[in-house]
């Protein structure tokens, strides 16, 4: 629920640029899914084929998600504004 859910609240702000934030809250989402899977089959509640054939499924979503972000992100950029700029968590630490 929370990744449609991202995606379609983050359509419907008023910029591009907050559209990519709330894709990326959506990628995030992704990692939770899969934590939560892992979670499920050590807990016995699902199969091991189950649990691998979600798993990939998620990690697809994620691909695509992905894609989307570089996509919009590159609608959004700033002439000279480094490609990071618009996904703090991509940054590369400062020396």
């Amino acid at each position: 629920m929370s990744i449609p859910s991202n995606i379609a609240e983050g359509k419907g702000r008023a910029s591009e640029r907050d559209f990519a934030e709330f894709l990326n809250y959506a990628r995030g989402s992704v990692y939770e899914v899969q934590t939560q899977l892992k979670i499920a089959r050590r807990l016995d509640y699902l199969s091991a084929n189950t649990a691998n054939a979600m798993d990939h499924q998620a990690a697809e979503v994620g691909r695509v998600l992905n894609g989307l972000i570089r996509v919009i992100q590159g609608m959004t950029r700033r002439e000279g504004e480094p490609e990071d700029a618009l996904c703090p968590e991509t940054r590369k630490p400062e020396a």
